[in-house]
């Protein structure tokens, strides 16, 4: 089995500890062949971390790894395979072991061990990857459960165009939003999905078993439906917040552009599950030409105004979209915590570009001011200096991470 921890790292005499029993984060982080390293372990209280270096230096993807501790395929969509580090013969791994990701989680006053990994699986007729999941030791039975220990939301310079490009990008960013509120909320995009390809494969063979249709479309439809009905609800509660902000962030108006919302307007759930697969069920024939599906949650658009300039959002400035996707994602951690009490932990890649003073000082008062932890990262540290001793300062540089002159990465 993969190996989620390393017992032979070096030791250091730093050990800062979560001082305020109300917050959320992380306090230890251990990668073992990701990406650019092939040992790290840090260990962090309870303040903002920012993480300073060159490009290329490797902050962003100590993110990634975090980004890992959730469900999900992390914040660079990548192949498990192509987070591994590239090795050399130097390595004691076991040959099935590719990476992994381990870290304590201090959940207010309980702490959780979690990692997650790739093993390489072989056997007679071919050869695979897969993910492994821990929780305090024991295997999870998916990483769906990780859901239930940690949240997370990212931004990183590749949003900073979101709404410009297509619209599965920017429902991929509602749906995170989604499931810091609600972890089941993955299990049911996964389930609506993987009916609807199976529903695909059979139209694309002729297959032609009309029950086993039926059965999938019925899939689509109840997954379908409460998906589109998460998704309302998040937006529902954005709008709320967003309103009764102040500050130089621009509030934003938000809808979803999709048939069955439209639906959900105008008729109870169940109803909707019924339209909807009559849809399906009617759209056979040509959605075993066109290869997808031609009605469902997965057509579904999210539309972003900004409100003050009366502005779609796609026509706004690169530091204007910015700063409506910050708003956004301070929006959704304090409509958290107002739900359930914990905030999520916000990994924001290069942050501090394009913001100027006001808004900078501003997002760096509304993360102070949250119960999770948030990670930055940036080339200059000072762009940070407003945080002061409120956060606390690593820098990385050739695959080493360091805080006050002790070293936390190792090759």
């Amino acid at each position: 089995m993969i190996a989620l921890a390393r017992n032979n790292l070096p030791q250091t005499d730093f050990s800062p500890v979560f001082n305020e029993a109300g917050r959320v984060g992380v306090s230890k982080l251990t990668l073992t062949d990701f990406r650019n390293y092939s040992h790290l372990r840090m260990e962090m209280d309870s303040r903002p971390v920012v993480l300073t270096g060159s490009n290329g230096a490797g902050k962003t993807n100590i993110l990634e790894a975090l980004s890992f501790l959730i469900p999900g395929r992390g914040l660079r969509r990548a192949k498990l395979v192509d987070v591994a580090r590239i090795k050399t013969g130097n390595d004691n791994l076991p040959s099935s072991a590719l990476w992994a990701v381990a870290a304590s989680v201090q959940n207010f006053n309980d702490i959780t061990d979690i990692g997650t990994g790739c093993e390489k699986r072989t056997s007679f007729e071919n050869a695979s990857e897969r993910r492994v999941v821990r929780i305090d030791g024991q295997q999870a039975k998916s990483q769906a459960d990780l859901g239930n220990v940690l949240t997370a939301i990212w931004l990183t310079p590749d949003m900073d165009r979101l709404f410009q490009g297509g619209a599965s990008a920017r429902m991929r960013f509602l749906d995170r939003l989604v499931y810091a509120f609600d972890p089941n909320h993955a299990k049911r995009t996964a389930a609506y999905t993987h009916a609807m390809k199976q529903r695909t494969r059979l139209l694309k063979e002729n297959v032609g078993d009309k029950s086993w249709l039926s059965v999938l479309e019925r899939t689509m439809a109840e997954q379908g439906i409460a998906v589109a009905a998460a998704r309302k609800e998040i937006i529902a509660r954005l709008i709320k917040v967003m309103s009764e902000s102040e500050g130089p962030f621009p509030v934003a108006n938000l809808a979803l552009d999709g048939l069955v919302e439209e639906w959900l307007d105008d008729m109870p759930a169940l109803k909707a599950e019924d339209k909807l697969c009559e849809f399906l069920e009617k759209d056979r024939n040509i959605d075993a030409i066109k290869g997808s599906a031609s009605s469902g949650v997965h057509k579904t658009d999210l539309k972003v105004w900004h409100i003050e300039k009366c502005m779609n959002a796609a026509l706004c400035s690169t530091g204007e979209q910015k700063a409506l996707l910050i708003a956004m994602i301070l929006a959704q951690a304090k409509a958290q915590v107002a739900t359930n009490g914990k905030a999520p932990i916000l990994l924001l890649d290069e942050i501090a570009a394009h913001l100027d003073e006001d808004r900078r000082k501003t997002l760096f008062e509304e993360l102070c001011s949250l119960n999770a932890q948030s990670w930055l990262t940036g080339t200059d540290v000072g762009l940070f200096k407003e945080l002061g001793n409120r956060a606390q300062f690593f820098h990385v540089h050739d695959s080493k991470v360091s805080m006050k002159n002790r070293i936390y990465a190792v090759n």
